[in-house]
């Protein structure tokens, strides 16, 4: 077990909806630790909200003298620049959640995949193997985020990171795909502890405005029709972003054994888990939830008429019918399994929704 107190740690996407998140749950700890964030602050969603969490993080350091916090503005494509920042700054744990995000998105901007997730992260995985250099100690641990669109279509469920995952329909999965592959290499050749962490549809406060309870809710304020893919049979495993941060900390925290093989060669120091609620919702369902809590906080009107303003359409491109994580890995490995129910969540969503747009 790796204490977090006193480590230097990386973490990338730092204004991010997750890496956000979890910059203000170490910070909260109230240990000593120096936390250096990164992130290109790109605008594929309005960057006002990265600013917000910016805020909300600056807020957090300026209590507490602990913690040493610095962020750089700066893009992962970057080979100098990361290469600076390991240079600089020795990172002990490196958090890597800087990644283009979205699956349709993908479709019509795939440049943009190509240069933040296997550039990217080429470079990160490059800067981790030069720390060793000289003999010094180095990385201790390289935590990095997937997705739960890896899976592709698998129709069995729930999903184990034992399924085989050579099938990506869209190439925001295909490039997930290859980071776990890439540093499962890297791993392997370097003795680089690396655990890769595939979430499952992450929602909460401040998140990410392409996600659909994000989109519903600003098309629903302004009186606009939502539309529900597949007819609304799709199933989703929604997982509260708080969770999502938990499950990482405790993961930072316990890389995998460096252990030599029979052939006096390193066993790659190497992990996948899933990150999930373990409890699929239909869309439809959620949507009922959704809106039921956009009432009750006050962000739509009580006499709403939801029905006139949803439209049932045909599945997308690159959209997968259902995903459902299983969980039993992260249980039995790290004791810990999200919980949080959708109506909580998205209860918080619209009350901070509420508070920030100032409904």
């Amino acid at each position: 077990m790796t204490m977090l107190k006193s480590k230097t740690i990386l973490i990338t996407g730092a204004a991010g909806f997750i890496g956000a998140n979890l910059v203000m749950e170490l910070m909260k700890t109230n240990e000593p630790m120096t936390i250096i964030g990164l992130d290109n602050m790109n605008d594929y969603y309005d960057v006002s909200l990265k600013e917000y969490r910016l805020s909300e993080i600056e807020k957090l350091a300026a209590e507490n003298e602990q913690v040493s916090w610095t962020f750089i503005k700066g893009d992962l494509a970057d080979k100098a620049l990361i290469d600076s920042i390991f240079c600089d700054y020795h990172p002990d744990i490196v958090v890597n959640l800087a990644a283009q995000a979205g699956v349709r998105y993908s479709i019509t901007n795939p440049d943009a995949y190509i240069q933040s997730n296997l550039i990217g992260f080429y470079n990160i995985l490059e800067a981790c193997r030069h720390s060793y250099d000289n003999g010094a100690r180095g990385v201790e641990h390289l935590v990095y985020a997937s997705s739960s669109s890896v899976y592709g279509g698998n129709t069995k469920v729930p999903f184990s990171t034992d399924d085989k995952v050579d099938n990506p329909v869209s190439l925001y999965a295909a490039t997930k795909k290859s980071n776990e592959l890439l540093a499962h290499a890297y791993s392997k050749l370097y003795n680089i502890p690396s655990t890769g962490l595939r979430f499952f549809t992450v929602y909460g406060p401040a998140g990410r405005p392409d996600m659909a309870y994000f989109g519903f809710t600003n098309k629903l304020i302004k009186g606009e029709t939502i539309k529900i893919f597949n007819y609304g049979n799709c199933k989703r495993d929604f997982t509260y972003v708080d969770d999502i941060v938990e499950g990482v900390r405790r993961v930072m925290m316990k890389a995998p054994e460096r252990k030599v093989g029979e052939d006096g060669l390193p066993l790659p120091p190497y992990a996948v888990y899933n990150i999930g609620n373990s409890h699929p919702e239909n869309l439809l369902d959620f949507v009922d939830i959704l809106q039921q809590e956009l009432v009750r906080a006050g962000v739509l009107p009580e006499n709403y008429n939801f029905e006139a303003h949803k439209e049932l359409v045909p599945m997308q491109s690159g959209d997968v019918p259902i995903t459902y994580a299983d969980t039993s890995a992260l249980e039995r490995d790290f004791g810990f399994k999200p919980s949080t129910s959708l109506r909580e969540g998205l209860r918080k969503f619209t009350e901070w929704y509420k508070t920030y747009y100032q409904v």
